[in-house]
């Protein structure tokens, strides 16, 4: 069977895959457009970018990442966590040297896809994961309630872009909700709350929960538009405007949209600068995307698992792509691809419906959609961030015990605190910490209680010992009393770590002579090439 018949054969079976739940599937992209509209706009503007540049990038992660994804549920777009560096990029090189590196960022990618460098994604712990989607959760939530209040001097998705202490304004975490009373707008806050209450009610009421066919993010907007409605007619003071409501850029002929496009400038590519900035993307992109994929794998209902070196690849094409029409670097989101989950999304169609439906929106009717309250949004959002971080999540945590609740707990704060990279890499650290002490206390089996002299001492070492386990052996041994017999065992054992047999020899031939300590050694191979380094199995 040759080539191309293979290609189709799998091409026949991924189709029919796709379009085995189209109807649920359109429904899930219907609310991932709903929630990626505004933060593809935001996450632009925030960047120093146009508006339609974040378009651009929601369309080609939806339709082509999409496709090319192994993923069913991750859904790519504009990166909130590349907002910083998109932002002084842009002023450094200018915008279309920019994008050329959006372009040659892809290509890295694509190189790292082809290199297998997906893997890493296999080593990020339990904790870590659990921890970097509560954090996004808290932050969803602290984010979203000033445009739930009526304060909408933050960019839409700008979720990463800040610490503790804002430098900017003097107002720290907590601080900014209660700053953002002084702007309170009860026409905003009503709709917010119904928004919230209709979500709830589609969660909790049984027989809104079987109605499948009409999503409750639809229901949301479509009363927050009529309830908006109703406040001009009738309630002036509560009406909704401005930059309370969701801003698409509206092209007034076929021109003026083609005009929207930015092309790269290809005579930037001597600069070094660009290539720096290209690769800085590609690393960070890079890492957020495979840490958005194993958390949606982790969040998939059917507990799918994605090819990472794929994700790679489809997400260096998005960028390529994107940066030649003049988009934003992307990255897999881990809050549309929650989203996508909560819906009900069963594969990956759903992620190219959405990007079609960005697509549609821009052309045919983005005066519609300019009517939608961002509190309706915010409402939507508020109960992502809730489900992410809830008080049950942070139970079955601590539950688990201190070597799973505590580097969770410490990426929670660093995500919350510091940056999704930055939080992520604090909890990996502490994971190392409690890893390495594993290690230190699985060498080997060793009774601990009180020896006298010529008492049998049995030592049985593990199946792996490495040089991580050369302090705690080394701390025993030196510790073992005068006048003893030791047996130290390597039945079970199939690697041992060079150190750790340097440790053995010269214990052996020096250490256990001095204490008159008799040493045997058992069962252990050739391979650890023992018998050349220690002088005989048995010193005394």
């Amino acid at each position: 069977m040759n080539a191309r018949v293979i290609f189709k054969i799998k091409f026949i079976k991924m189709r029919k895959h796709m379009f085995s739940d189209a109807q649920t599937d359109a429904v899930s992209g219907l609310v991932v457009f709903l929630v990626a509209l505004p933060l593809c706009l935001g996450i632009a503007v925030a960047s120093g970018a146009s508006p339609f540049a974040g378009i651009i990038t929601g369309v080609v992660g939806g339709i082509v990442v999409g496709y090319l994804s192994n993923s069913n549920v991750s859904v790519s777009g504009p990166a909130a966590g590349l907002i910083a560096i998109v932002l002084l990029a842009i002023k450094d090189l200018g915008v279309e040297a920019f994008i050329l590196a959006v372009v040659l960022a892809g290509v890295f990618q694509l190189i790292l896809g082809f290199a297998k460098a997906g893997t890493i994604s296999n080593y990020f712990p339990y904790g870590v994961i659990e921890g970097m989607l509560s954090g996004i959760g808290i932050i969803i939530i602290k984010k979203e309630l000033p445009h739930a209040i009526g304060y909408d001097n933050e960019h839409e998705g700008d979720f990463f872009n800040y610490s503790l202490t804002d430098e900017a304004d003097g107002r720290g975490f907590f601080s900014e909700v209660l700053h953002s009373l002084n702007f309170a707008h009860t026409g905003i806050i009503i709709v917010a709350l119904i928004s919230i209450g209709i979500i709830v009610a589609f969660n909790k009421v049984a027989f809104l929960k079987k109605i499948k066919a009409i999503p409750a993010a639809l229901v949301v907007v479509i009363v927050g538009i009529i309830l908006n409605e109703l406040f001009r007619m009738f309630k002036p003071d509560f009406f909704i405007a401005g930059n309370h409501l969701v801003f698409l850029p509206v092209a007034g002929s076929l021109t003026e949209f083609i005009g929207q496009f930015t092309f790269p400038d290809f005579t930037a590519i001597s600069n070094p600068k660009v290539w720096i900035t290209a690769a800085t993307i590609a690393s960070v992109a890079s890492v957020e995307t495979l840490l958005c994929i194993e958390a949606g794998d982790k969040l998939d209902p059917f507990k799918r698992y994605s090819n990472t070196n794929t994700e790679l690849k489809a997400q260096g094409v998005g960028n390529i792509l994107a940066g030649m029409l003049g988009g934003l670097p992307m990255t897999s989101v881990i809050v549309r691809t929650t989203a996508n989950i909560n819906s009900g999304a069963k594969t990956k169609l759903s992620t190219i419906i959405h990007g079609v439906l960005l697509l549609l929106s821009v052309i045919l009717i983005p005066m519609l959609l300019n009517k939608i309250p961002m509190a309706c949004l915010a409402g939507i959002l508020i109960m992502i961030g809730f489900k992410l971080a809830s008080p049950k999540g942070f139970k079955h945590m601590w539950d688990l015990g201190k070597f799973q609740f505590i580097p969770f707990i410490v990426t929670v704060v660093g995500v919350v605190g510091l940056d999704l990279l930055k939080g992520v890499g604090l909890g990996l650290l502490v994971s190392i910490f409690f890893i390495l002490l594993g290690n230190m206390k699985v060498a080997y089996f060793f009774k601990k209680e009180e020896y006298k002299e010529g008492d049998v001492i049995n030592m049985d070492l593990a199946q792996e010992v490495s040089f991580l386990n050369k302090a705690a052996i080394k701390q025993t041994l030196a510790h073992l009393p005068e006048n003893s017999n030791v047996i130290i065992s390597a039945k079970n054992t199939v690697y041992i770590d060079y150190d750790v047999l340097e440790l053995i020899k010269d214990f052996s031939n020096h250490g256990a002579k001095n204490k008159n300590i008799n040493v045997e050694l058992r069962d252990f191979k050739s391979a650890y090439k023992i018998q050349n380094s220690i002088e005989c199995s048995h010193v005394s």
